[in-house]
């Protein structure tokens, strides 16, 4: 059973960073785009960015410039660096991927909480 498991959200005050984390398990031959997405309360969720599994990278316009989006192929994970946070990032982000298994799996993960307060 292929699962998709995320770390490292929490508090932050603004101008913060904050490095997100989505590893694969199970039985895995290839992960095509890795991506991330956020929905903050009220709200619909909404792209963040993705990497495909040659490392092309595309960002929403509201994070380009603060959040890079990297992947460990050999880890099977998918990470997500945040900079010079603010408010309007608070969010649960999650990890989206589309496996290859005994078959092509569009995964998500559980989703991790990010607040940016003061």
């Amino acid at each position: 059973q292929v699962q998709l498991v995320e770390s490292g959200g929490g508090l932050v005050q603004p101008g913060g960073s904050l490095r997100l984390s989505c590893a694969a398990s199970g039985r895995i031959f290839s992960i095509n785009v890795m991506g991330w997405y956020r929905q903050a309360p009220g709200k619909q969720r909404e792209f963040v960015a993705l990497i495909t599994s040659d490392s092309t990278t595309t960002y929403a316009d509201s994070v380009k410039g603060r959040f890079t989006i990297s992947r460990d192929n050999a880890k099977n994970t998918v990470y997500l660096h945040m900079a010079s946070l603010k408010p309007e990032d608070t969010a649960v982000y999650y990890c989206n991927a589309v496996v290859h298994s005994d078959r092509y799996y569009d995964m998500w993960g559980q989703g991790t909480q990010v607040t940016v307060s003061s």
